[in-house]
């Protein structure tokens, strides 16, 4: 399957970018290939500049980071996934697992797949949806178009996607069969969530305060956008941002009122936990 359009944003690179892409697109002149100045305001804000550069016409928008390797169905499954799932008005998401590599795509293992369904409850405080797995349909995107203008400072893009999304109404498409090749390395954004060293890393993170400064930069970039959240999902924003700070047993009251989850046992008991400590 062929992309209609690829474009490229170059976030103030100071290497070879910008001649790569300009060889590629020279290399390649059936595929219309547009090369963009991106804002420089950090990774979320340069992929929302390329979501409200997708121009009308386009029906669905797949994210790509610029080292991994896709595999050779990977247009296509999430094309055929969007197509048999929606309805004219569904504003859906499509993301799926992942082959975990290294640097030189050896070492491969698949990433975790969901054990609880994808939605609003679990997005609000965990991110399933890898971003360069993402494909949204053209609801999806017109909807991701104007709340970006209204987001202020998302973690990252891929989770306020996933948040933005459900939170409207919206529907995840998980595809449990592998998508790409994600390669790890020093130089990743976020990289995979896996072994014992990621998770004293999160937990690190978390006494650090650094989930807590998350969550207020999520709450920030959705309460922006509260107008379009559902009924339901708006007053379940409203009582997290509240009952995060309230007392110890307000705190863990408000993830059991709304039921609030991660994936997995031990991610719900580490959500209590955050809870517990006042770093939620």
């Amino acid at each position: 399957m062929q992309p209609a359009l690829i474009l490229v944003s170059d976030d103030g690179s100071t290497d070879e970018t910008r001649d790569i892409v300009r060889a590629f697109a020279n290399a390649h002149p059936a595929l219309n290939v547009t090369l963009l100045d991106g804002p420089r305001k950090g990774a979320a804000q340069n992929f929302l500049s390329l979501i409200r550069a997708i121009p009308e016409g386009i029906d669905f928008a797949t994210l790509s980071d610029q080292d991994d390797v896709w595999l050779r169905d990977k247009l296509q499954r999430g094309a055929d996934a969007l197509t048999g799932a929606a309805r004219p008005d569904d504003c859906l998401l499509y993301c799926g697992r992942t082959w975990e590599c290294n640097a030189e795509l050896r070492d491969m293992r698949i990433s975790r797949p969901l054990c609880r369904p994808a939605g609003f409850r679990n997005a609000l405080v965990q991110n399933i949806a890898s971003g360069n797995t993402i494909m949204l349909n053209r609801p999806a995107i017109k909807l991701a178009q104007a709340a970006s203008l209204e987001a202020r400072k998302p973690v990252v893009h891929d989770w306020w996607l996933y948040q933005i999304v459900t939170g409207a109404g919206g529907t995840v498409l998980f595809d449990h069969a592998p998508l790409l090749m994600y390669r790890q390395h020093e130089g990743n954004l976020i990289g995979a969530n896996r072994g014992f060293q990621a998770k004293r890393k999160r937990l690190r993170f978390m006494l650090a305060g650094r989930l807590r400064r998350w969550n207020t930069m999520n709450i920030d970039a959705l309460s922006a956008s509260a107008h379009r959240l559902s009924p339901e999902n708006r007053q379940m924003l409203e009582d997290f941002a509240t009952g995060r700070n309230g007392s110890l047993w307000a705190r863990l009251a408000m993830i059991r009122r709304n039921g609030l989850y991660r994936q997995g046992k031990q991610g719900t008991l580490s959500l209590y936990l955050a809870a517990a400590l006042r770093k939620l």
